[in-house]
């Protein structure tokens, strides 16, 4: 049973194996002395609290020994007890700063709240997510998973970093996949097209594989990648160079719409395009009519979305069911 407990004893921390050694030999100390002079100590509290105040060398004076037991009992307590103590400070500080550092340089697991965002990825498509994300939702937990920073690019204590390759299980472990509300995969800038959209397919392989309801964004630059993308879970999939491709055309039959887009899409600019559900009290209604009560809230309708099918500008006669996703602009 003794060797049991002095096995489980020896699998604590090291800083908390220090810290009740000296408190057992503070306790031991102050009894023995309590009891070695009853007269100068006469409660057992005031030779604990001799025992404390000695072992810290703070020496208050309020008890002193008289007989020549007690000063060796102090002697010993202060060669002792001392060492024990100033170990334990040591130590702690020491475990302090190895702890600091492990989360600034990306080893420390997390172990925040649920409905964490994860973003893979550092590059400036990253840094804008995290960016509007905190000055949207300012206690929102965001996990940046990188293998090529060598420390967190941010002060804030809401983002954590892990430094590793993002489709290893022993660095997704750290990022408690089961809290997570989604996952954004961002393409490697440091890597060809080819390479960086194998990367994010097998990424997404790895986050499906040990999380397959996590919701995942993966990003992915070459449209024949698209399908593999799909066949490993991908939730949404966003083809930056497409969309790219996209606006530039925009530009050039309406120039300056790259700037309307943009200013469209940013959450910190006031009206946003976004998906809705259809409110309970418009179901089964015509889209001219649900156009007009919309537009009584400031809510411009711009589309509908049945199931994975998109309709920007439908038929007005178009009805409106339940299951319903409406596009609009609104605030």
């Amino acid at each position: 049973m003794v060797q049991h407990v002095f096995h489980q004893f020896l699998r604590w921390p090291l800083v908390i194996r220090i810290f009740m050694i000296a408190v057992m030999v503070m306790l031991t100390f102050g009894t023995m002395i309590h009891f070695i002079e009853p007269s100068t100590f006469p409660s057992l509290f005031d030779g604990i609290w001799w025992a404390i105040i000695t072992t810290s060398t703070v020496g208050y004076g309020d008890f002193v020994p008289a007989t020549l037991e007690g000063r060796v009992i102090a002697i010993a307590l202060i060669l002792v007890g001392a060492g024990f103590l100033s170990t334990y400070f040591v130590t702690l500080a020491a475990e302090t700063v190895m702890t600091q550092n492990a989360y600034l340089e990306g080893r420390a697991t997390f172990k925040g709240k649920k409905e964490q965002v994860i973003v893979v990825g550092w590059n400036e498509r990253a840094r804008e997510v995290i960016n509007q994300l905190t000055s949207l939702q300012s206690h929102c937990d965001i996990i940046l998973i990188d293998e090529t920073l060598t420390k967190n690019p941010y002060s804030n204590h809401h983002i954590h970093f892990v430094r590793g390759t993002p489709f290893r299980d022993e660095v997704l472990k750290k990022v408690n996949l089961e809290g997570a509300s989604i996952a954004i995969i961002t393409a490697d800038q440091n890597k060809d097209e080819m390479n960086a959209d194998m990367n994010s397919v097998l990424t997404l392989l790895a986050i499906k594989g040990n999380q397959p309801s996590l919701y995942t964004v993966v990003e992915i630059l070459q449209k024949d990648q698209v399908a593999n993308a799909k066949r490993a879970g991908a939730d949404e999939i966003i083809q930056t160079n497409m969309q790219t491709s996209y606006v530039m055309m925009n530009s050039i039959i309406s120039q300056g719409m790259s700037k309307t887009i943009l200013k469209l899409l940013n959450h910190l600019k006031g009206n946003n395009l976004k998906l809705i559900p259809v409110p309970e009290d418009l179901i089964d209604q015509t889209f001219h009519d649900l156009s007009v009560k919309l537009l009584d809230k400031n809510i411009i309708l711009l589309g509908i979305k049945k199931g994975e099918n998109t309709t920007v500008n439908p038929p007005l006669s178009t009805m409106v069911e339940a299951s319903d996703e409406l596009l609009v602009i609104s605030s």
